[in-house]
This record gives C-alpha cells, sequence and structure tokens, in this order.
C-alpha cells in the first residue's frame, strides 16, 4: 500500500513537474518561436518586395499586346473555316494575292484527355518581301493559328541584291493549327430479313 506524502514531498514533486515542464516549453518553443520568427521576416520581405514592384499600365498594357490570344480548338469542320477565312483576310490585308490550299489534316495530339489534331493549310504566293514580313508580323493576331510549320522563300539569285529588292519573291507558306478531334459515331448495319413476296 501506498504511503501518503507530506507537504515537503509534495513541494519537491510539484517543482519538479513544473522544472520538466519549463525545460520542455524552453527546449522546444523556442525552436519553434525562432521558426515563426523566420517565417514572418521572410513574408515581411516578400510583401516589402512585391510593394516595390511597379504597376505601370502602359507597361501592362504593352506585354499583354504581345501575348498572342488563341481560341479554344473547335471541331474540325468549323475550326477549319474560321481559321481558312482568318488567314485569307489577313494575306489580302498583307497585299499578298494567294487562295490557302484545302486543309490538311496532320498528326493525332492529347492533351490532358482531350484529343486534337494538327490541321495545316498551304500557301502558295508572288509578293514582294515587305509585304511578306507584314503578313508574318501579324500572325499572331489570328486567333486560331498555332504556328508556322514551314516557310520557304526562292527569289532570282543571278541578279545583284540591290535589284533583287523591288523583286517578287516566290513563297511556300505552311500555317497550322489544332481542331478539336470529335468521337466518330459507329454506323449501324440494317439486317434485312428474307424478301416478302408481296413486296415484289
Amino acid at each position: 500500500m501506498a504511503r501518503k506524502l507530506n507537504e515537503r514531498e509534495k513541494r519537491i514533486v510539484l517543482i519538479g513537474a513544473v522544472a520538466a515542464v519549463a525545460v520542455f516549453v524552453f527546449g522546444y518553443g523556442a525552436k519553434g518561436l525562432d521558426r515563426w520568427n523566420k517565417s514572418r521576416t521572410v513574408s515581411a520581405t516578400a510583401k516589402r518586395r512585391l510593394a516595390e514592384v511597379e504597376t505601370n499600365p502602359a507597361k501592362l498594357a504593352s506585354l499583354l499586346s504581345q501575348v498572342p490570344v488563341f481560341e479554344t480548338p473547335q471541331p474540325q469542320e468549323k475550326q477549319a473555316s474560321l481559321f481558312r477565312e482568318k488567314l485569307y483576310e489577313q494575306l489580302k490585308k498583307a497585299g499578298i494575292n494567294t487562295e490557302p490550299s484545302p486543309p490538311i489534316l496532320g498528326k493525332k495530339i492529347s492533351i490532358s484527355g482531350v484529343n486534337y489534331r494538327v490541321l495545316k493549310i498551304k500557301c502558295k504566293a508572288k509578293c514582294k518581301l515587305d509585304p511578306l514580313l507584314d503578313f508574318l508580323g501579324n500572325l499572331k493576331e489570328n486567333p486560331y493559328a498555332v504556328g508556322v510549320e514551314e516557310l520557304r522563300i526562292q527569289c532570282d539569285t543571278k541578279e545583284p541584291p540591290e535589284k533583287r529588292k523591288d523583286k517578287d519573291v516566290d513563297v511556300d507558306l505552311i500555317v497550322s493549327t489544332f481542331v478539336k478531334e470529335t468521337a466518330s459515331k459507329p454506323t449501324v448495319t440494317k439486317s434485312f430479313g428474307p424478301a416478302d413476296a408481296n413486296n415484289r
């Protein structure tokens, strides 16, 4: 049977428990407090740096104007029509006389479980170099264009460069876009039984 502790022993146990708790709190609490102070310092530094960043609306507008706009790919028929019309409009605006050829389907691409295909349009033209450069510079305004797959420029190399400046060059250009691949519907075949004698 356990005997009762006298007042002196009770004080010793209480002081020992308080000392153990104090050692634990000061040992681990100080480390936690240090980490908390460091995180507050890092957070304050980051907030100060963010506050120092200048958000000039003119700079922001100029940066946003450089980012190409891209529309979400549509099913093949719709995307091909939209892409071709916009491309023809840009070619005409640049002063390049050509009619884009029919679109050509390329390889399949799967992004986040959605299947897309690359659709290419080939253009052949004869034009001066300046309108071609204008067209290529403004191609980013086409919300359906993904990129230029091929660009071939041919000029008459027999003439000196000074005379070639105002001459027309032959241009072969392939521009691409993405089209959303639609699930193909299974074809249903009907089976007919033997012909009725009454239906003949």
